[in-house]
């Protein structure tokens, strides 16, 4: 099965780029609590999208859902998710969230109007990944890397995969039948691990979504429109048409795989240290 695959952008004539080209859900990020503290020394996308780019995305998408990230569980957690709605969300994430009273809430609060998406990146979320999937009316779950490596203390997002974190949350909510996801994807080729490298473990891990890395196509860089569409369409061919070819690999093939990403993320560890 294809990822469903999510670009982040508050631009209206990106998100139609987007939505032409095969993108399946347009993201606006709201999330700006703690988040810069969390990822000051990263090199990290921190938007400062609005309540009203909600609304002026989705007067333009017709087929892409519209994806709204929202900021962790607060006291004005209630308002924000009323307005994200009443301006045309379709699918809401909650960040950052710790414990099971937060889902809970999360989930009481949207109360069924638009579909959901728990953003799993905290270490103490990971623990209880058990209470939680005995939660009902769970849509989804994605695995943020980011700020899960963070959490834990690690050096290096795809530790995550070779270090059996990952594969132990995947299981646990492939177990419950709910969709899960986890981390971005770059172009096919790049990355410090190439992105058809990670693409594999999706597939074998069952996971169903990615994001698109800043890197898939930096809109922020590029002011030609043109260039943006080309670049865009030529970079979902390619990861579409890898993608097809995934249910024809073997397990040794996919074996294999998992055994390069860990020496590679092995090697980059020791490298990122060592720069220290």
């Amino acid at each position: 099965m294809a990822l469903k695959l999510m670009y982040i952008t508050n631009v209206p004539k990106i998100a139609l780029i987007a939505e032409k080209t095969g993108v399946d859900r347009v993201m606006i990020d709201l999330e700006t609590l703690g988040k810069d503290e969390r990822q000051k020394n990263m090199d990290t996308v921190k938007s400062h999208h609005t309540v009203s780019d909600v609304a002026a995305v989705s007067d333009v998408l017709t087929t892409a859902e519209l994806l709204v990230r929202i900021n962790p569980w607060n006291e004005n957690s209630l308002s924000e998710i009323d307005a994200v709605i009443k301006a045309g969300a379709q699918r809401i994430m909650l960040p950052m969230w710790k414990t099971a009273a937060e889902v809970k809430a999360f989930l009481g609060a949207v109360n069924n109007r638009v579909h959901t998406v728990l953003l799993l990146e905290t270490k103490e979320a990971a623990e209880i990944i058990d209470e939680i999937l005995e939660i009902p009316l769970l849509d989804e779950i994605h695995i943020g890397l980011n700020d899960l490596h963070l959490s834990y203390g690690l050096t290096f997002m795809f530790e995550l995969l070779t270090n059996g974190v990952v594969e132990m949350l995947c299981s646990k909510i492939k177990a419950k039948g709910i969709p899960y996801g986890f981390g971005g994807i770059a172009k096919l080729d790049e990355g410090l691990v190439p992105a058809r490298r990670i693409i594999m473990e999706h597939y074998r891990l069952g996971s169903t979504a990615a994001i698109l890395s800043r890197s898939f196509c930096n809109a922020e860089e590029i002011k030609n429109i043109a260039k943006i569409e080309d670049l865009f369409s030529e970079n979902m061919q390619y990861l579409r048409q890898f993608e097809a070819l995934l249910p024809s690999f073997t397990e040794q093939e996919f074996a294999e795989n998992t055994e390069y990403i860990s020496k590679m993320v092995k090697q980059i560890t020791t490298h990122i240290k060592e720069s220290e």
